[in-house]
Formats: C-alpha cells, sequence, structure tokens
C-alpha cells in the first residue's frame, strides 16, 4: 500500500484524527481533510509518516472544489466528517437542526465523494468507507439495542440516510471495481456530545474497523454497514 492515497475528512479530532494516524503507519500517503488550517496542520505533525493537510469544508461547495483539484489520484475515501447538533426528539426539533445536520452528515458526503470520484476512478483499487453509526439502524432502534425515546433524531436519521447512500453508491459503482461500506463505530471517547465526552471507548479501536474496510482485497464485500468488530450491523 505504500503508492496509494487516502484522504480522511473531519480527521483532525477523534475518530478521524486516529483513522490517518493508522493509514499512515501502513504505509499509506493520508489527506488530512480539516477545515481548520491550524488545527489541520497540528493534526499532521502529531500523526506523522506521510500525512498531509487537505484544508477541506464539507459543507462549502468551493472548498470542496479547491481541495479536488489537488488531488489527481485516490485510493481510498473515509467520509468521517459528522455533526449531533442536539439531542432532541422530532417533536421537539427544530427544521434548522436537522438542516444543518443532513448538511454535514448526508449532503456532505454526497458532494465529497461526487467531487473525489474522478480521482478515485483512476485507482485500481478503490475503496469509500462512510463513517456512520449504529443509533443510525432501523432495526437496532425498533428492538433493544436503543432506547425507545426517539431522542437524537437529526442526528440518528441522517446516519439511517447515509446508510442508504452508502448501498446506493455500492450499485452504482460495483461494475467499475468500488468497495463502499458503512461502519457503525461504537460510542467513542469524542466531543460529539456529552455522552461521547464520557464514554470508555477509544477512537483507535473504531479506527481500526474503518482501516479493515479501507484495505479491503478485490474480493471483499461492498455495500455492507459494519460494526466496529467486523460483525454485520442491521440496517
Amino acid at each position: 500500500m505504500n503508492d496509494s492515497t487516502a484522504l480522511v475528512t473531519g480527521a483532525n479530532k477523534g475518530i478521524g484524527k486516529e483513522i490517518a494516524r493508522q493509514l499512515a503507519d501502513a504505509g499509506l500517503t493520508v489527506l488530512v481533510g480539516s477545515r481548520d488550517p491550524e488545527r489541520g496542520e497540528r493534526a499532521v505533525a502529531e500523526i506523522g509518516g506521510d500525512a498531509r493537510l487537505l484544508v477541506l469544508d464539507v459543507t462549502d461547495t468551493d472548498s470542496i472544489a479547491a481541495a479536488a483539484a489537488r488531488v489527481d489520484r485516490l485510493d481510498v475515501l473515509i467520509n468521517n466528517a459528522g455533526v449531533m447538533v442536539d439531542s432532541r426528539t422530532p417533536a421537539e426539533a427544530e427544521v434548522a437542526s436537522f438542516r444543518r445536520t443532513y448538511e454535514t452528515n448526508v449532503f456532505g458526503v454526497l458532494a465529497v465523494t461526487n467531487a473525489f470520484l474522478p480521482a478515485l476512478r483512476r485507482s485500481a483499487h478503490p475503496r469509500v468507507v462512510n463513517v456512520s453509526s449504529g443509533t443510525g439502524s432501523l432495526t437496532w432502534s425498533a428492538g433493544e439495542q436503543f432506547p425507545h425515546v426517539g431522542s437524537g433524531a437529526a442526528y440518528r436519521s441522517s446516519k439511517t440516510a447515509l446508510n442508504a447512500l452508502t448501498l446506493y453508491y455500492a450499485h452504482a459503482l460495483a461494475d467499475e471495481g468500488f468497495k463502499i461500506n458503512a461502519l457503525a463505530p461504537g460510542l467513542r471517547r469524542t466531543d460529539l456530545n456529552e455522552r461521547a465526552a464520557a464514554a470508555d471507548g477509544d477512537p483507535a479501536e473504531a479506527a481500526a474497523g474503518a482501516v479493515r474496510l479501507a484495505l479491503l482485497a478485490d474480493d471483499g464485500p461492498t455495500g455492507e454497514f459494519v460494526s466496529w468488530d467486523g460483525s454485520p450491523a442491521p440496517w
């Protein structure tokens, strides 16, 4: 993989930073996607290896276009950037919070993936990993995995939509050799929300799951939703 290049969005902190670190340790050139140049530069220095800053705001069309223009070939795209605006139920939520959430978690993934498709098509083994959430699983939400309280409706429904988008991309690009999958990283110690900030889960553990999907062999799966430990996650 020493001649391969990966882009990780939202890679200046949390799970994204750990994904970038592990890919760099595996010998890839890693483009550290960060909308804040200063934070991105600090992350690049901490990640080491062949990590390079790529200024990228997934909600800004001009930023996406400028970033894509700098990349000729891309082997791995990991759509990690995500936000949780609030934890309200749909009965309590405002439309504006849904729009802000979907702008990053769904529309941003669509815009970035499409912008980098020409570069991915120049790869012999293109891989796309969308960092989703187990809370986006309708099966788990309807069962005993998560409380039946409808909280975090904007975030959780955005991840459900991301799962669907993952499946549609996988079907559309299967004949071109793409492997496109979604990851449920589990609850990790990040700044996503207060619950995540207090969690014991190591972001590096979730990152390892993303890296496995990023480095899939040509006979590996596509169009799947996978937990951080490699087990299937239900849609």
